[in-house]
C-alpha cells in the first residue's frame, strides 16, 4: 500500500519548521515510493517552502545591515545568542 501525501498549504510557524518539513519532503522524494499525484504535490510544497524559507533569509539579512551600518560581519557566538533574544 503506498502512502499519499497530503498537500499542507499553511504558511510554516517558523524558519526551522519550514525547512524540517522541505527535509521532510525531500527524503519522501527520493525515496521514489510516492505516487504521480503525491510526487507533484510535494515538488509544489517544496517550492513554497523554499520560496518562503529565501524570504525570511532576505529579512534576517536586511536587519543585520541596519543594524551593522550596511556592513554585513560574521556573528560570534555570544553575538548571535544576543540577536536571537
Amino acid at each position: 500500500m503506498s502512502k499519499k501525501l497530503i498537500p499542507i498549504t499553511a504558511a510554516p510557524a517558523s524558519f526551522e519548521e519550514a525547512m524540517a518539513e522541505l527535509a521532510q519532503l525531500v527524503t519522501q522524494m527520493e525515496a521514489g515510493q510516492l505516487p504521480l499525484e503525491a510526487s507533484v504535490a510535494a515538488y509544489q510544497r517544496g517550492s513554497e517552502l523554499v520560496k518562503y524559507c529565501a524570504t525570511q533569509l532576505d529579512k534576517v539579512e536586511s536587519q543585520v545591515k541596519v543594524l551593522e551600518g550596511d556592513m554585513l560581519k560574521p556573528f560570534s557566538d555570544g553575538n548571535l545568542d544576543e540577536a536571537q533574544q
